[in-house]
């Protein structure tokens, strides 16, 4: 099984005792304590139906031997019918009444789970891949209620084979003894084979969580991947994945059924065994023919729970390792730790970086004793090489991240005393690549504030370019935006997006501009929609288009987490600095100067290859 290593584990995942497991299930089983005392009592009237019918048979028996009359015949025969009949409904009604239970069980732990994971900030995304995490909220759940429903049929078969064994004893205490000596060592067996059962279980549960992340990002990544005609390449990764899958799901299949063949065997060689001597028994009188048929069938409805209840213990095992999954997902300990729940009810805007240290899990530290100060209302754009940290910065002031040292202070809130929802509920955030849900247009721009009506976002919609931006949306605002805004263009989605920040009208709005090329039509309309923005919040923006950093109030300019100048854009050309080098790189292309030099360039180029005329 040395295959198993290749699936590895998440590093938040952590071993429980078994006893554990049970005392952390049990909370979500108590609120239903009512049903389960009703399923309790129909496991018994069950097993006491199912007992009945085992001693009327034996009780058939000795009356044929005593020559039996119709009536007695009919009587039993009614009895056997009245007892299937009681036995039918108590198994259908304790399936019924548990399968309501379980399924709320598994909603509530679905959604405490769920609830875990968006307490979690982004470092935890960062490093464990969602498809995983979608494993455990998903399949891992639904394997615990398939184990319980599987706990429940052995638990009435068990209180079954308790009720008669205590018959058997009343036919012959030495035989029921020699039966139960059996059972034990069954039992014991089966006990045995609990760690590797764990084992195979864990394996098998990791590898559908590597299956089911592959199949996510392959997806996510489709257009790439045919852009680039890798689909063989995406191909025979998922292959691969799915062929460990299938390899470790084997060898717990093997495991978990294996326990039968070997079970079936000592239980076929105990049965002879003790057939022979129940037999012996009648032969010599120590035993009535009905007893024996007593004996006999007990015997066989004995050995079918006992057998369920040892081969069955492995099965349990995967309940317990899907929710020993589970739970370590729900007790990772989140980074972004708040010491207070101070309410933000109004904030100004002003921001304050106070000898702030920050470093990533992986030990990159961007920030080493990082002072910085905006003022309210003020926009301030962020300029600097990949990796200078811009969007580090950013994601502080979202609280995205935790940081090491000193405080950031937001209208002197320390944001590690806030209440994080209601913070935010006051920030607008608009990333490099902005992320639309599946839905309409309209759904988009209202998704941070669901009363807004459809009047509201219409009259703020015609606000940019005076709506004609609208009529390039086949259906207008109710026009469906695909999974992630895949319908609509860059430019488009990134105007969605700054209309939700618009309408939330937020005190503080931060920006990560995207760098992709739009034309210029579509340019104007997102520094429309800036404008309006950027009129009453504090804004900090990740600049990478010149209308950005020229129209911004201030201009920092970062290099490996540190302010190496700042000011506004005509004092920082006038400098000749850092920024001034920035900007012929990266910004001098987008003005109006560069598009009349490279006319300039393309013209007399062409004057010169244009022919002088000849004979």
């Amino acid at each position: 099984m040395g295959f198993f290593a290749r699936l590895g584990q998440e590093t938040y995942d952590r071993r429980y005792p078994d006893r554990e497991l049970v005392r952390r299930l049990s909370p979500y089983f108590r609120p239903h304590r009512k049903a389960l005392a009703g399923v309790v009592a129909l496991m018994f009237t069950a097993s006491a139906m199912a007992t009945g019918t085992t001693l009327l048979f034996g009780a058939l028996v000795d009356a044929l031997a005593r020559r039996m009359t119709w009536g007695t015949l009919l009587l039993i025969s009614g009895a056997l019918l009245l007892a299937g009949v009681f036995l039918w409904a108590a198994q259908w009604g304790r399936r019924r009444i548990l399968a309501r239970v379980l399924a709320q069980v598994v909603y509530d732990l679905g959604m405490d789970a769920f609830r875990a994971v968006m307490r979690h900030d982004m470092a935890f995304f960062d490093k464990h891949a969602s498809g995983r995490v979608a494993s455990r909220l998903v399949n891992d759940t639904r394997e615990i209620a398939q184990v319980t429903t599987l706990i429940a049929d052995v638990l009435t078969q068990f209180l079954f084979a308790l009720i008669l064994i205590l018959v058997l004893f009343t036919v012959d205490w030495r035989y029921t003894l020699l039966t139960l000596a059996f059972a034990v060592v069954l039992v014991l067996v089966a006990h045995g084979l609990r760690r590797l059962a764990r084992k195979v279980t864990l394996a098998g549960l990791r590898a559908m969580a590597l299956v089911n992340a592959t199949i996510k990002e392959t997806i996510a990544g489709i257009a790439v991947a045919k852009n680039f005609h890798k689909e063989a390449d995406i191909y025979r990764e998922f292959d691969e994945a799915n062929r460990t899958s299938y390899r470790v799901n084997l060898m717990r299949g093997f495991v978990l059924s294996g326990a039968f063949p070997v079970l079936n065997l000592v239980i076929g060689l105990a049965s002879a065994g003790l057939l022979l001597a129940g037999g012996w028994g009648v032969f010599h009188g120590a035993l009535s023919p009905g007893q024996w048929m007593v004996f006999l069938q007990g015997l066989e409805r004995f050995w079918f729970p006992i057998v369920n209840l040892a081969a069955f213990w492995p099965q349990v095992q995967a309940g317990l390792a899907a929710a020993e999954r589970v739970f370590s997902l729900m007790d990772v300990e989140p980074r972004v730790r708040q010491l207070d729940d101070l309410p933000v009810e109004h904030l100004r805007g002003a921001i304050r970086f106070e000898h702030v240290t920050f470093a990533y899990d992986d030990g990159t530290t961007v920030f080493r004793d990082f002072s910085l100060s905006i003022h309210p209302r003020e926009s301030l754009a962020l300029v600097g090489h990949t990796g200078a940290g811009k969007t580090s910065l950013v994601r502080l002031i979202a609280r995205l991240y935790e940081f090491q040292k000193g405080r950031i202070l937001v209208d002197e809130y320390d944001l590690r005393r806030v209440n994080l929802k209601s913070y935010r509920r006051h920030l607008g955030y608009v990333p490099q690549r902005p992320f639309l849900f599946s839905g309409t247009v309209l759904d988009n721009i209202r998704y941070a504030r669901r009363d807004a009506t459809e009047e509201e976002v219409l009259a703020l919609a015609r606000k940019i370019d005076r709506g004609r931006w609208m009529a390039n949306l086949p259906d207008g605002l109710y026009t469906e935006v695909g999974e992630r805004g895949s319908r609509l263009s860059m430019g488009q989605r990134q105007l969605v997006a700054l209309l939700r920040v618009l309408l939330q009208r937020p005190a503080i709005f931060l920006l990560d501009e995207a760098t992709a090329s739009i034309d210029p039509f579509t340019e104007r309309q997102i520094q429309e929609a800036l404008g309006h923005i950027l009129k009453g919040s504090t804004s900090v923006m990740i600049a990478h288009r010149l209308f950005t950093v020229v129209a911004a109030d201030r201009i920092v300019v970062l290099e490996k987490g540190r302010i190496v100048e700042e000011g506004d854009h005509t004092s920082l050309m006038a400098r000749g600095g850092h920024y001034a080098r920035l900007f012929r790189k990266y910004f001098y292309h987008q003005t109006l100067a560069y598009v009349e030099e490279v006319g300039k360039r393309i013209g007399g180029e062409g004057e010169a290859g244009l022919p002088t005329g000849g004979a």
